[in-house]
């Protein structure tokens, strides 16, 4: 039993498979205010419960507590469902340090622009640091994002944010909520200029009650222009590290995220992928977290020179609007298909954490198609027919 789970904002990450569409609604404000009465009903169907004083489906969108210093650790022994702590808290450290190292590193690419850090706790436990650089000379807005979470989700959450959800539930009654631990780093890094692409990582590692647990993540670049060099320097990072530990791992995980970064509706990917892995527990969990760790810790090397190389690039006011426009996609992805995105809003994650990895800026133009013969057209081309780059 194992389960794919994007979580949280954070776990945006691109998360085998068929990929239905997937859909969540808003309810009205009248709702809102009605979720002790959904909750009552709940405990009305037939079944197995979870007990009384059992934290809530939904601890609510503004319950996050902000706090000066998050602790040491946010892992506890003790805290959360039957599982394994020592993977928790080496997992968390292991966040951390790449978490400050990544915004070091782009702090140093920017020049100007500093990171901000928010941190916070939840009262079902964990908690979790936001760091956000904003406004700088080369980034417009870059973010990285830690997270532990401790809680129950219900079982639709679970549905909308796996890949086999349905099948996650077998055994549990109506009603019933599933106990979770999660600890996650995830970001996404939005340049200026059109010729610095677009990053995004997320390496997470999960548990359920009933000692299931399963490692996921991936790092995935979205440029808005063709440069098949940047491309193999990305893709060929990734695969040198695939390959140490699995010479399958680069194919399979490619296609993985091929597969998941497809915005449905206008039949193109979001970018030119990188790679995706997720319900990973078929081996020892510590192979599992040596290549979780490596893939984590070469988010620079294959990202940093791809930026530093194109952060002064010239380029006309329709090279940057067409840059918008693919930002324009990166959002439609994001809130549509995005697993992290589902999981967070019904989990009750917190919100400036969830849609971090939104662009400050961003355009849609009525009915635009690139002319033929166009680096435009070309760069949708590839969108619509993933390439090998290595």
């Amino acid at each position: 039993m194992r389960v794919a789970v994007a979580i949280l904002a954070l776990f945006a990450a691109a998360d085998a498979f068929s990929m239905p569409s997937r859909q969540f609604g808003v309810r009205a404000p009248s709702a809102l205010a009605s979720t002790a009465e959904s909750e009552t009903e709940e405990k009305k169907v037939d079944g197995k419960k979870a007990s009384e004083d059992a934290p809530p489906v939904n601890i609510g969108w503004d319950s996050h507590k902000a706090v000066d210093k998050v602790p040491d650790s946010l892992v506890k022994e003790g805290d959360g469902p039957d599982g394994n702590y020592p993977m928790r808290s080496r997992f968390e450290k292991m966040c951390r340090e790449a978490q400050i190292d990544i915004t070091k590193a782009i702090e140093e690419i920017d020049g100007e622009g500093t990171f901000q850090e928010d941190a916070w706790v939840r009262p079902t436990g964990g908690g979790g640091m936001s760091r956000v650089l904003s406004g700088g000379k080369v980034f417009e807005k870059a973010g990285v994002n830690l997270s532990v979470v401790y809680g129950t989700m219900p079982q639709e959450a679970l549905q909308a944010a796996t890949e086999r959800g349905v099948d996650r539930a077998k055994g549990m009654a109506p009603g019933e909520r599933v106990p979770f631990f999660a600890c996650g780093l995830s970001s996404v890094m939005h340049p200026k200029n059109p010729f610095a692409p677009t990053m995004h990582f997320n390496y997470r590692y999960f548990e359920t009650d009933g000692g299931v647990w399963w490692f996921g993540g991936g790092t995935d670049i979205t440029p808005s222009y063709i440069n098949e060099d940047d491309m193999k320097h990305f893709h060929g990072t990734y695969k040198e590290i695939c390959d140490k530990h699995d010479p399958s791992y680069y194919k399979e995980f490619k296609e993985w995220a091929d597969k998941y970064f497809v915005i449905q509706h206008r039949n193109e990917t979001r970018g030119f992928g990188g790679i995706f892995f997720d319900d990973q527990n078929n081996k020892d969990p510590e192979e599992h977290f040596a290549f979780s760790k490596e893939c984590l810790n070469s988010v620079i090397k294959a990202y940093g020179p791809i930026v530093e190389k194109h952060k002064d690039d010239e380029y006309t006011q329709k090279q940057k609007e067409w840059q918008l426009m693919r930002r324009g996609r990166y959002v439609e992805f994001n809130l549509v298909y995005d697993r992290g995105t589902v999981f967070g809003l019904k989990t009750g994650g917190r919100i400036e954490s969830i849609l971090m990895s939104l662009p400050e800026t961003a355009r849609w133009e009525y009915d635009h198609v690139p002319e033929p013969g166009t680096p435009e057209a070309e760069f949708i081309d590839v969108c619509r027919n993933p390439r090998d780059w290595v």
